[in-house]
């Protein structure tokens, strides 16, 4: 009988990633970031078949690209993550699209600040997440976590990532079977309003991804915006 550990070998793999702390995040001198803490705790974890491989991407433009590159070729996931922190949200969001510039307002954890170049030069002006993103959201909303379908993933590292990830899926040699997009989710408590517990992202995170490995296409519900 093969051993547990060959089993688990065997698994396809989820790739979900989050950040390292970054700008005026920290509470009481302890930088933090729920990106990262959350999707830790999924690591090892068995959802739909699938075994959940967590990683952490620096909050840097080009080094996270890197990073992520280097990962996507390391595990071969079948699905793919990006989790990212959103101060000022109040629910986890679900992105839909990933646009190809670079407008940081601030900089990131080296220095560098982009301001209106592309995440790839002569790439398409903008990729679709290929979750489904809206089976998620009922998911979610279905079991009591706050969610919603998000229309912009800002300008910063995080839809750079998402950027870079979808152009990756998109061209890259043997990942046209992948899925993938990017999640955002809010505070912690601890660092300021709106926020979530880090035990309810975990959760969602977790319904997310159940969904997204049980959809194989997504559903038609209403999720978008008025303005």
């Amino acid at each position: 009988m093969p051993s547990s550990s060959t089993l688990t070998a065997s698994l396809p793999r989820v790739l979900l990633t989050g950040f390292d702390p970054f700008g005026d995040t920290g509470h009481s001198g302890q930088p933090l970031n729920p990106s990262w803490l959350a999707v830790k705790a999924l690591h090892g974890k068995r959802i739909g078949g699938h075994l959940v491989v967590a990683a952490q991407l620096p909050t840097v433009f080009q080094a996270s690209v890197d990073e992520l590159t280097r990962l996507l070729q390391l595990h071969k996931p079948a699905l793919v993550v990006c989790v990212g922190q959103a101060g000022g949200r109040g629910a986890i969001s679900l992105e839909r699209i990933a646009i190809n510039v670079n407008d940081a307002r601030i900089p990131d954890n080296i220095g560098a600040q982009p301001v209106d170049t592309p995440v790839v030069a002569g790439g398409p002006a903008a990729y679709f997440s290929s979750l489904p993103i809206k089976a998620m959201l009922q998911a979610l909303q279905a079991a009591g976590v706050a969610a919603e379908v998000s229309q912009t993933a800002g300008t910063f590292v995080c839809n750079h990532v998402f950027y870079a990830l979808m152009h990756a899926l998109a061209t890259r040699r043997g990942f046209k079977r992948t899925r993938g997009g990017f999640i955002h989710v809010p505070y912690l408590p601890e660092q300021g309003a709106p926020s979530m517990p880090l035990e309810e992202i975990v959760r969602g995170l977790r319904l997310a991804v159940a969904a997204a490995l049980a959809t194989p296409r997504d559903i038609a519900k209403g999720a978008g915006a008025v303005s």
